[in-house]
């Protein structure tokens, strides 16, 4: 929400939260470390249909988002959008729209990065890694 709080201050445009926009849900898994976590996004990005960890596959969760960011898309159809998220959920919609490896695409991300896709096609224009 602070996220999206400043991208909508820096826009001039109203914050709208969307449901199923947030990332992939992992709640019930503790952090162990920054390797064992990058060894569990990698599995879950190579292996999309199987349950690696939380409590959605990707698959899942890209289906999820991808729905979402369609409705958005629906009730905004001559207008520009930006739409704030996580960066694994984020990964798994870009990369797959792009056919890029996502692992890679995830690591190459910083806080806050964001894309810029085209519209109607959603094709992947610019990825900004740092800001």
């Amino acid at each position: 929400m602070e996220t999206g709080q400043i991208v909508a201050s820096l826009l001039d445009r109203p914050l709208k939260t969307v449901q199923d926009l947030h990332e992939h849900d992992r709640r019930n898994v503790a952090f162990e470390s920054t390797e064992w976590f990058e060894a569990a996004v990698a599995r879950f990005f190579a292996e999309p249909g199987r349950s690696i960890f939380g409590n959605e596959t990707a698959d899942q969760a890209h289906r999820r988002f991808s729905k979402a960011v369609a409705v958005v898309i629906e009730e905004h159809p001559k207008q520009n959008v930006a739409l704030v998220a996580h960066g694994t959920v984020m990964t798994l919609f870009v990369a797959r729209k792009a056919g890029l490896e996502p692992f890679p695409f995830w690591k190459g991300l910083r806080l806050p990065a964001f894309v810029v896709l085209s519209r109607p096609e959603l094709d992947l224009v610019r990825v900004v890694e740092e800001i």
